[in-house]
C-alpha cells in the first residue's frame, strides 16, 4: 500500500469548461424504466463523530435497476453515441420507441472495460436496446462482479493485469459494429467519456432539488479515472459555488492526487490492490483532468481499513454501501485523522456530503466486514431518510443556521 496523505490543491481557479449540463440527461434518465431519485439521507452518528453540523449520504445503492451509480453515465453515453451515429436526434418517449429510432444502425456490440459497475451498466445498457456486448476486466476481479456482468448478457473476457491493460485491451475492440462506451479517456477518444461525465450530472441535480438550493459546506468525491469527481466540479464550479471538493483516492491508486502535485497527468503503476476497486486506476482521464486540475480544493489517499469503518459505519446508520461506495465518507475520516479537519474547513458548522457509489457488490466480503449480509440492513434505511420525509424541516434548520451565521458575523441577508 501507499502512504496516506492529504494534500491541497495549488491549481485550485477557475474552471473553463461548458459548466453543468444537467438538464440533457436529467429528462434523458427520467424516461428509462425505473427511474427515480436516489434517497439523501442524514447520518447523525456519523456527524457527531466527524465533528460537523450534519453528513448527509447519497445512496447509490439501487439506480435504475443496479446496485451502483454508473447506470447513469453508461445510459447517457450509450444514447449521445447513438444520436452520433444516427446524425440527428429521434423522437421518443418510451424505451420501445427509442429501439424504433437506432434500428436502422443495424446489429451493434457495446463494449466496455470495467472493474465491476461501469461494464455492468454498460451490458444493462444494451440489454435494453437489443444490443450486444462484450465487456474487459482485470484478472483480479471478484466472481461475484463478474457473475453480475455475465447476468446481464454480456460476454466477459478476462485480461490479465490492471484495469488499465483492460482499458488498452478495450480500445482495440472498437469497429465498425462495435461501440466502446468507456469512462476514461486516450487521445483521440474523448467524445463518450465525456458523455459519461455529463451523464452523473443527475446526481447533483437530485441533491439540489432535495436541499432547496441550499449549499453544502464540503463533498468528498470517490475518484478513480476522475470521470465522476470531474462532474462534481462541473456542477459546484460552474455556479460559482464556494463548496469545497475533496478527491478520495486509494493510497496504492492515487493517480489525481499525485498528478495534482506534479501539475500533469502522472501515472501510479500497478498493481492496484485496494478494496475499494473501483478506484483502482493508475491513470486519470485525460478529459477529466483540466476540470480536476483547477476544480478541486483538496485530494485525500486512503488505505483499506478506513473504507471497513466507513462500511460499518454507514451499516449503523441502515446504509448497505459496499468497499467503493464507503470510499467518499472513508476520506472524511482520513482527513479527520491526519488532523486536516481544520484545514479542509470541517467543523461544528459544516454541512457535508458523501456519495455512496454502490451498494454491496461483493456480499461475501460485505459480510465480513460488517458481520451482518446486506439484506438484514435493507428495512432499516427507511427510518435513517428524515432529510427527505421531514425535508422541510431540516432545510430551515440550515437556513437557519446559515441566518444566524450572518447575522453573528454582521453580514446582510
Amino acid at each position: 500500500m501507499g502512504t496516506e496523505e492529504l494534500i491541497r490543491n495549488p491549481a485550485r481557479g477557475a474552471v473553463t469548461n461548458d459548466g453543468d449540463s444537467h438538464a440533457g440527461p436529467l429528462a434523458f434518465h427520467r424516461k428509462l424504466p425505473g427511474y427515480e431519485p436516489t434517497p439523501l439521507v442524514a447520518a447523525p452518528s456519523i456527524a457527531s463523530a466527524l465533528g460537523v453540523h450534519r453528513v448527509l449520504v447519497k445512496v447509490e445503492s439501487s439506480r435504475l435497476g443496479l446496485p451502483a451509480f454508473k447506470m447513469l453515465g453508461a445510459s447517457w453515453a450509450t444514447y449521445r453515441s447513438l444520436v452520433a451515429r444516427l446524425g440527428a436526434e429521434p423522437e421518443w418517449e418510451t424505451l420501445d420507441e427509442l429501439r424504433v429510432a437506432v434500428a436502422p444502425l443495424g446489429k451493434l456490440t457495446l463494449a466496455a472495460a470495467t472493474d465491476g459497475n461501469h461494464g455492468r451498466a454498460v451490458a444493462r445498457m444494451a440489454k435494453l436496446l437489443g444490443y450486444a456486448s462484450h465487456i474487459f476486466v482485470p484478472d483480479d476481479m471478484v466472481a461475484a462482479r463478474i457473475d453480475a456482468i455475465r447476468s446481464e448478457g454480456a460476454e466477459v473476457t478476462i485480461v490479465h493485469g490492471t484495469y488499465d491493460d483492460a482499458v488498452a485491451t478495450s480500445a482495440a475492440a472498437a469497429g465498425d459494429t462495435t461501440l466502446v462506451i468507456s469512462d476514461t479517456s486516450w487521445p483521440g477518444y474523448t467524445e463518450p467519456p465525456g458523455w459519461v461525465i455529463d451523464g452523473y450530472a443527475t446526481i447533483f441535480a437530485e441533491v439540489d432539488d432535495a436541499l432547496g438550493g441550499v449549499e453544502v459546506d464540503a463533498v468528498f468525491l470517490p475518484t478513480g479515472v476522475g470521470a465522476f469527481a470531474a462532474a462534481g466540479v462541473a456542477h459546484y464550479r460552474s455556479s460559482g459555488s464556494a463548496t469545497r471538493l475533496v478527491s478520495v483516492e486509494p493510497s496504492d491508486a492515487d493517480c489525481v492526487l499525485e498528478s495534482i502535485r506534479a501539475g500533469v497527468m502522472t501515472e501510479v503503476p500497478g498493481p492496484h490492490r485496494s478494496c475499494m476497486v473501483g478506484l483502482n486506476c493508475g491513470n486519470a482521464s485525460l478529459i477529466a483532468w483540466p476540470r480536476l486540475q483547477v476544480g478541486l480544493d483538496f485530494c485525500v489517499a486512503i488505505d483499506d481499513h478506513r473504507a471497513e469503518d466507513a462500511m460499518r459505519r454507514l451499516a449503523a446508520e441502515g446504509i448497505v454501501a459496499g468497499e467503493t461506495g464507503s470510499a467518499a465518507l472513508a476520506g472524511a475520516f482520513g482527513v479527520m485523522a491526519m488532523g486536516g479537519s481544520a484545514e479542509v474547513g470541517l467543523d461544528a458548522d459544516s454541512d457535508v456530503l458523501v456519495i455512496a457509489t454502490e451498494g454491496a457488490t461483493d456480499p461475501v466480503n460485505y459480510q465480513r466486514v460488517v458481520g451482518r449480509t446486506p439484506e438484514d440492513h435493507h428495512h432499516t434505511l427507511h427510518k435513517n431518510t428524515e432529510f427527505l420525509k421531514f425535508g422541510k424541516v431540516i432545510l430551515n434548520l440550515i437556513l437557519e443556521k446559515h441566518f444566524w451565521h450572518a447575522v453573528m458575523m454582521g453580514q446582510q441577508l
